[in-house]
């Protein structure tokens, strides 16, 4: 199961022709590509289950929410995959984003709420090696440069933390993401469903790293 060019052709074309005459005059070929994007997505879902606990595999609406963006093109041009794991101790999410020229993996904790954020922050200022050395894994350094990524960031440490903190870059993080970019070629490489199954193995230190400290106090203590 792999990615074709025609996917890639067919994205291409709608982001020339993000319009809803040119989408409907289209919607067949629209129909085929989107059936074989989820057949690819269904596949990696499968070979996810194989060593991990997935709740939810959900493809993502190509239809575009313009009412608050200044972006009114009506379609997304790209096929996009999210998946969620199971339970309250199983935390973080895997996420795949297929787009001509800017196709990307990507898994962590986008947006955490301020109860996980304050407690992973609590975390890094009590003592940030076990998060350091996920960012020096092998394979994390691999395929993900050994670094966060963060959908946005303070510009100082967060109020209540050490301005002078040695680990004030993770201290002013927002989220914590991990992100692996393709090329088109890599995308449609017959091998890339396994590269993506590689990838989020890879990120599974980092899981039950963050999983073990949202479920639990400073002190190690179970919050369950």
């Amino acid at each position: 199961m792999q990615f074709e060019k025609s996917t890639i052709k067919y994205l291409q074309d709608l982001q020339k022709n993000n319009n809803r005459d040119w989408f409907a005059d289209h919607k067949e070929t629209y129909l085929k590509e989107q059936q074989k994007a989820k057949d690819v997505f269904a596949a990696i879902n499968y070979n996810l289950q194989k060593h991990d606990e997935i709740e939810k595999s959900k493809m993502m609406r190509i239809y575009r929410d313009v009412r608050f963006s200044k972006d009114k093109t009506p379609y997304k041009a790209h096929f996009a995959n999210s998946f969620s794991r199971l339970g309250k101790d199983l935390r973080g999410g895997y996420f795949l984003k297929i787009r001509p020229g800017e196709s990307f993996l990507a898994g962590g904790f986008w947006e955490p709420n301020k109860e996980d954020l304050l407690r992973l922050r609590k975390e890094i200022e009590l003592d940030a090696s076990e998060i350091k050395d996920i960012l020096k894994d092998k394979n994390y350094q691999k395929y993900f440069g050994g670094k966060f990524e963060s959908f946005s960031e303070l510009k100082t440490a967060p109020r209540g933390f050490d301005k002078e903190h040695p680990d004030v870059d993770l201290l002013r993080k927002k989220g914590f993401i991990a992100t692996r970019n393709f090329t088109d070629a890599e995308v449609l490489a017959p091998n890339f469903v396994a590269e993506v199954d590689k990838s989020y193995k890879a990120l599974r230190p980092f899981f039950n790293l963050f999983s073990d400290i949202l479920s639990t106090n400073l002190n190690g203590e179970s919050l369950s």
